[in-house]
């Protein structure tokens, strides 16, 4: 069963309550959709702002099989995989994120269907595919779903939902189903998953989900793809049949009627016969059945029966159904680790697609399918580029220096991870983020080199059309004196035999381009694009990057793109003067158009990288004001799919006046024993350009440092005033009796810990408000409620001296960053009647929030939580209150 597997999703065990529904609007970066049923029926792109950033504008490219390079593999059988492509439900940035790590998954050759799994009780159960994963799912040919989760009463589900969803007009008709094929054709996907766990249902809700998915298939545009979850049988119960049986047949296949395209078979199987034999005898292909393997927790330790699915010298049964292949992404936190699971995974511990029976027990996924090729019509253009980096390239110049990640901009990546042909050590192979040509990495080539280890790499499967004026072209950096390697092809009617073109130009650690006529081999079709590496002197640490390989048709004169028309900068809103978000949108220009760049140019002529999309609207987010510019001026450029730039267009927006400083400051303790070291922390605005700090009684008693350290020799009770400056004026905070100096400080302790906890509510009796004041982050201690407003409430039994609190949230237990509080105040009450705000927090983001106040005197504590995340869920979790005095 499916309903346990989520990571965001089992951290809300016990949760049934339902949670406030998310708003349609957004405060700065769009983000991808996720829907209550109540949302959905309530939905339309006319009316969701976000809705138009959503779209993929990417189409479904053709695959092809051809040649197969393991005798193992086949490709009667099909594949699926039900990968977390993002972490959360909500949250999900429209156009890409602003972190070099995220899950670039890049293995789609072997994948014939994706499914992309989300949804969580606390923030929506029914999520589309963000739109940067469409776009790179299309790209390689692989059609996406979405996905309809009901959870399991445990998990949070409810019946009402069921029932919202069930909902017919008068007509027969069901508005959630025309809903569902009304966001997946304007969003640009493929179809949905529809998984069914939530208790309570009858034989007359089994009917009525029959009738849904029969209304779906009856009404979805041709290529949409329905696949339905095996959990509900024919009497509406959940029982997980493992296999298709007469219980839950009539979801796939009711007499001559289709009800689903495919079917998701539960993980708990032995031998899966039984379910070929079951779908021959109801009309059914048998790779309509997807056999389920869950490798969320083990991944390639995760042990699996595959002569079940793939008997011994016959065909398969049944096709594969993978649960959670993002076990590669995350249990790993580099790039580099990642892409080693990844590569382990799919190909297996020998990393060659060839080698597959030499793996063990995890021969790869590269055993049993053919890896398929989308690669046959021109041009073909790639850099390698994986879709995320720690800076951005164009054409070898670094013009943009932050993280990011955008799948919509990752390449088709090489069909073989790895063929390396050696008769020695062959030489390793591999991504490089910290080289990039365009984007954000290359290939690097690396090792010793010598003739003796001369190394073959296969890099992509083709089926691409030489003509008169084709041309196969390298871009390539390395240091030595000349570069020792050639480009291989393979032609269609004979794959294995190679012809190589000598690469010859030096590249002294630049970028250097050398460009092949292919004329010779007009009318052939390109089966293979490699590399073939060879030195007659022996080569210590030689390292080659290939930054750009592509096939074109030479132009004498290359059509360059027309400048983007009609561009609109709207709706922008701006923070503390220096920060802008903007809505940026144009007209699509004419012709074959790859993406859009959009720069920002500076005042000194310069210009930045901001953002690329495929489509023609840009949310532009958190642009720092260059100096005190008046205006900024963007810059948008088509790009064509052989990567050439067109003209640029440009418009420019206005900033409000240069704004004075806000003073503010906070301090790492506000009591402490005589001569202990206090630090101040200037956490004026940044508009400040100079600070001057008194310090009663303290030494020094004036300082312009930014963070200065003060000692205080006497005991007693002192005010800190900080004067923030800048060229538009000034602002004076003063902060009275602020610093308490006294013996006592030796006796500050925790207050709070296990003193009686109320709360406004709870998510279970495990997550009561007794363990947010335990001393416990293990074990999931925490306290947790699900809904708005909700409140923690400690008595401490006694008036205390209290100087600061402690708040430990979702990621110091384990959790994700995203489930972090992002805003709550904490107020102190002598009696618990008559509060007063001691802390008011807006913006946090860390795992472990420390707030030092000025000495106050209390007994009641109460923590009030504004937003309980970063994103749309719902859960407010604490593992830790702590409330530090004496």
């Amino acid at each position: 069963m499916l309903k346990g597997k989520l990571s965001f999703i089992t951290i809300l065990l016990g949760l049934l309550l339902v949670c406030t529904l998310p708003g349609t609007g957004f405060a700065k970066m769009p983000e991808s959709s996720y829907w209550y049923p109540e949302n959905l029926l309530n939905w339309s792109p006319e009316t969701d702002p976000n809705a138009v950033y959503n779209k993929s504008s990417v189409p479904l490219a053709e695959r092809e099989t051809m040649f197969n390079v393991n005798e193992t593999a086949q490709s009667k059988a099909k594949l699926v995989a039900l990968s977390a492509l993002n972490p959360n439900t909500s949250g999900v940035p429209s156009q890409g994120g602003k972190d070099f790590f995220a899950n670039t998954f890049s293995y789609w050759q072997y994948v014939d269907l994706m499914v992309y799994w989300a949804g969580s009780a606390g923030e929506g159960i029914i999520v589309p595919p963000s739109a940067d994963v469409i776009d790179a799912s299309h790209k390689n040919g692989v059609p996406i779903l979405g996905n309809v989760f009901f959870p399991p009463k445990v998990y949070g589900g409810q019946e009402q939902w069921v029932d919202q969803m069930l909902s017919q007009r008068e007509d027969g008709s069901f508005p959630a189903a025309d809903k569902l094929l009304e966001a997946a054709e304007y969003y640009g996907f493929d179809g949905w998953f529809i998984n069914q766990e939530t208790e309570g249902g009858t034989a007359e809700t089994a009917q009525k989900t029959k009738d849904f998915l029969k209304y779906l298939q009856d009404n979805k545009p041709e290529g949409m793809h329905i696949m339905w979850y095996d959990s509900m049988v024919e009497n509406g119960s959940i029982r997980w049949q493992n296999h298709l049986t007469d219980q839950n047949k009539m979801f796939l296949q009711d007499g001559t009627d289709r009800i689903s395209d495919s079917m998701f078979l539960n993980f708990w199987w032995t031998n899966q016969q039984s379910s070929h034999n079951k779908a021959l005898e109801i009309g059914r292909s048998p790779y309509d059945l997807f056999t389920g393997i869950d490798v969320e927790a083990n991944g390639t330790n995760t042990n699996i029966r595959w002569n079940g699915i793939f008997p011994e010298g016959q065909a398969p049964l049944t096709s594969l159904g993978i649960y959670r292949p993002d076990w590669a992404f995350k249990t790993t936190d580099t790039m580099e680790a990642f892409y080693q699971k990844e590569q382990e995974f799919w190909t297996g511990l020998a990393g060659d697609p060839r080698k597959t029976s030499e793996n063990g027990s995890w021969k790869g996924i590269a055993h049993y399918f053919t890896a398929k090729t989308v690669i046959k019509e021109l041009p073909f253009v790639t850099h390698f580029n994986t879709g995320s980096g720690k800076f951005f390239a164009v054409d070898g110049a670094v013009l943009g220096d932050s993280e990011w990640n955008n799948r919509s901009l990752q390449d088709i990546l090489p069909t073989w991870r790895w063929i390396r042909e050696s008769k020695g050590e062959a030489l390793d192979v591999d991504f490089d983020w910290n080289t990039a040509f365009y984007g954000g990495s290359s290939l690097k080539v690396s090792g010793n080199l010598s003739k003796e280890n001369a190394t073959h790499v296969k890099l992509y499967k083709t089926n691409l059309p030489i003509g008169k004026d084709t041309e196969l072209s390298v871009t390539y950096k390395t240091a030595v004196k000349k570069p020792n390697m050639k480009i291989g092809i393979s032609f269609a009617d004979q794959p294995e035999k190679f012809v190589y073109f000598d690469v010859k130009k030096k590249s002294h650690n630049n970028w250097t381009e050398e460009t092949i006529n292919l004329n010779q081999y007009k009318g052939k079709n390109i089966a293979t694009i490699s590399l073939f590496f060879e030195s007659e002197d022996a080569i210590e640490d030689y390292q080659m990057n290939i930054g750009e390989l592509k096939v074109t048709n030479k132009h004498n004169d290359k059509e360059v793109p027309a400048a983007p028309k009609n561009l609109k900068v709207e709706n922008a809103a701006f923070t503390n003067g220096l920060y802008a978000d903007a809505e940026v949108a144009w007209e699509p220009v004419k012709g074959q158009i790859h993406h859009y760049e959009i720069y920002r140019k500076f005042p000194n002529g310069e210009k930045e990288l901001v953002g690329a999309v495929p489509n023609q609207v840009f949310y532009l987010s958190e642009l720092r004001r260059s100096g005190k510019e008046a205006a900024t001026t963007l810059e948008i450029i088509a790009v064509t799919p052989e990567f050439v730039r067109g003209e640029a267009a440009t418009v420019s927006f206005e900033w409000p006046p240069y704004p004075k400083p806000k003073a503010d400051f906070s301090a790492s303790q506000t009591i402490a024993a005589p001569g202990e070291e206090i630090q101040f922390f200037n956490k004026s605005s940044e508009a400040t350009e100079e600070v001057e700090w008194h310090f009663e009684g303290g030494s020094p008693e004036v300082s312009t440092d930014h963070n200065p350290i003060v000692t205080y020799q006497e005991e007693g009770v002192y005010s800190v005033t900080l004067k923030a400056k800048n060229s538009e004026g000034e602002d004076v905070l003063l902060k009275e009796a602020f610093i308490t100096i006294s013996e006592d400080a030796k006796h500050i302790s925790n207050v709070a810990l296990n003193k009686i906890a109320t709360a406004s509510g709870q998510c279970a009796p495990s997550e009561a408000a007794k363990y947010a004041v335990d001393g416990s982050v293990i074990n999931n201690s925490k306290w947790c409620a699900i809904g708005a407003n909700h409140w923690l409430m400690v008595d401490l039994g006694q008036v205390y001296n209290l100087s600061s609190f402690v708040i430990k949230h979702a990621e110091a237990g384990g959790e994700p960053a995203a489930f972090n509080t992002r805003a709550f105040t904490i107020e102190v009450s002598l009696d618990g009647e008559n509060w007063t705000n001691a802390v008011t927090v807006e913006d946090n983001t860390a795992a472990i929030s420390e707030h030092s106040i000025q000495l106050t005197e209390g007994r009641y504590l109460r923590f009030e939580v504004q937003q309980p995340t970063q994103g749309g869920d719902q859960a407010t979790r604490i593992f830790e209150f702590e409330a530090y005095g004496f």
